[in-house]
């Protein structure tokens, strides 16, 4: 693994999305999710930087090009009664991966985690998704096998609301 000198980590701004809306491309294609993507360039930019953000975002720069994103929130634990940092997403360019990209953006946003006074720092991760499996344990995650993703979207969501 080498290291880039050239590599910084820093704060999305406005002028990041349209390179965090092609690396969410670039991921759901990975995932083989792409039907399911319908965001866009506004929408990523009202959820970052509208008047409510729902979420952050940081990039990961190599050389000056934007070649990785993590887009994050905070969540809440009632057990621990602290909020906690969720990971939504982590991407690295296919042409930047083994660099030692990755781990510098999970220790960067664990950094974040401590100095926010998060209890937990959390993430999801596809089952087959064998390599990051292995890397995320590599850096000290526990993969919970007990747990389940509940979802409702689309028109169960909007049943459950009327009902």
């Amino acid at each position: 693994m080498t290291l880039d000198t050239t590599f910084a980590i820093r704060p999305a701004t406005p002028a990041d999305v349209p390179h965090i809306q092609s690396m969410i491309v670039e991921l759901a294609v990975f995932e083989k999710l792409e039907h399911l993507v319908v965001a866009t360039e506004e929408k990523l930019h009202e959820g970052l930087f509208g008047p409510q953000p729902a979420c952050e975002a940081i990039v990961g720069e190599a050389d000056g090009d934007v070649v990785t994103f993590a887009l994050f929130f905070h969540n809440f634990s009632t057990f621990l009664t602290k909020r906690g940092l969720y990971l939504e997403d982590l991407y690295v360019r296919q042409s930047h991966r083994g660099k030692g990209y990755g781990s510098r953006m999970l220790k960067h946003l664990a950094r974040l985690a401590v100095e926010r006074g998060c209890g937990r720092f959390e993430w999801s991760v596809l089952d087959w998704n064998t390599p990051a499996i292995n890397f995320y344990q590599s850096m000290g995650a526990e993969i919970l096998p007990d747990w389940r993703i509940c979802r409702v979207t689309g028109a169960p969501l909007e049943a459950l609301a009327q009902g």
